[in-house]
């Protein structure tokens, strides 16, 4: 009997986790991990059955706001392996991929599984990274990606990635590796990263830690020695509409003053108004920070910092510092993701007021002009 291709089902659980158990010895998936992709993830479980039996699946999970899909994971049951049920399987989630807008997907491999390696690479999969004690047993990983849309890499200026370690210092990490991208021995540390914190932070937001602002990250960056453009759409102290309380609101506008009172002591380029140029900043050797709402990433409604590692015709590329791990997320998946222009014009526009803020970093302060 041929195969048959479908998307998983609750009832499929008993027949997934004993493909698991033949499959793996380690990092297996679990029933609660096996329901959450069949009934919230956002990403597809495919399964193959042969008479009613399932003989393998493959799960990809898809990064929402951006193109990139990644394979989670890909099993075939022993009886079908050497039939060409891999690259069937491999072929529908690229094609489940494009259907999504995606332009990249992305997966992990045990080095020591040379079979799987030949699979992905004879079906087009780069390699591209290697993450060593990846694994439950302390293997190393490799990292494949393959443009199912085609990318140049057009940048001299490689961006390095940092993740923040708190919830409140996005803007500090992307400041970190921009630093790191214009300085290629610059080491990006943790202790740096809260202490531009300290510096930039405009004390208080809807709740928890304040987050940084346009004006603090851009005296951060120019005590550090950088050149710095500072591009907004509008004046005043910004996410006062997000704070009830006046107190709060009082100290808020009496940090952006300062701010404010320190940059005209600087050479930081200010501009108010005008298009984000991307493709020229980056040209000209810029490395922009860029705020967006990250509700089109993650369905928060709060400003968060992102930094654009390239751009090209069809898509912007971002590192994003926050990796969301209950999206079962690793931090290769927060690098360099492809967001179309579309997008980034929508999630680069923040709240009502439709705030747009970007802090570019250059070599120097000559570079900025």
């Amino acid at each position: 009997m041929n195969l048959v291709f479908r998307l998983a089902v609750v009832e499929d659980l008993p027949a997934l986790l004993a493909l698991e158990q033949q499959c793996f010895t380690t990092d297996r998936l679990t029933s609660r991990s096996f329901q959450w992709m069949i009934t919230r993830a956002h990403g597809q479980l495919l399964v193959a059955e042969r008479d009613e039996h399932l003989v393998g699946y493959a799960v990809v999970l898809f990064h929402r706001g951006t193109s990139l899909a990644r394979l989670y994971s890909i099993a075939i049951a022993a009886e079908a392996r050497g039939s060409g049920l891999g690259k069937q399987l491999l072929q529908r989630i690229e094609a489940c991929a494009l259907q999504h807008d995606c332009a990249y997907v992305r997966l992990e491999v045990r080095m020591d599984n040379p079979a799987a390696i030949a699979l992905y690479e004879c079906n087009g999969y780069r390699r591209f990274a290697l993450i060593h004690d990846y694994y439950q047993d302390h293997a190393d990983a490799l990292r494949l990606e393959k443009r199912i849309l085609q990318h140049r890499d057009s940048r001299n200026i490689k961006v390095p990635y940092y993740p923040q370690t708190t919830d409140f210092t996005c803007g500090p990490a992307c400041l970190l590796m921009a630093m790191g991208a214009l300085q290629k021995d610059r080491k990006l540390e943790r202790r740096e990263e809260l202490q531009i914190w300290r510096e930039a932070t405009t004390v208080f937001m809807t709740s928890g830690h304040g987050g940084c602002s346009p004006q603090g990250l851009a005296l951060a960056a120019w005590n550090r020695g950088f050149g710095v453009r500072l591009q907004l759409s509008m004046t005043g102290p910004l996410f006062l509409d997000g704070v009830r309380n006046e107190h709060k609101k009082d100290v808020m506008r009496l940090v952006h003053e300062e701010f404010t009172v320190q940059l005209q002591a600087t050479d930081v380029k200010q501009v108010i108004g005008g298009l984000l140029d991307l493709p020229r900043l980056l040209n000209d050797g810029g490395q922009p920070l860029v705020l967006i709402s990250s509700y089109r990433l993650t369905r928060s409604k709060s400003p968060h910092w992102v930094i654009v590692t390239d751009c090209d015709e069809e898509f912007v590329y971002l590192h994003d510092p926050d990796v969301d791990h209950s999206q079962h997320r690793q931090p290769m998946d927060c690098q360099h993701l492809p967001v179309s222009h579309g997008e980034f014009e929508k999630m680069s526009s923040f709240g009502r007021g439709k705030l747009r803020a970007a802090v570019i970093l250059y070599p120097n302060a000559q570079s900025s002009l």
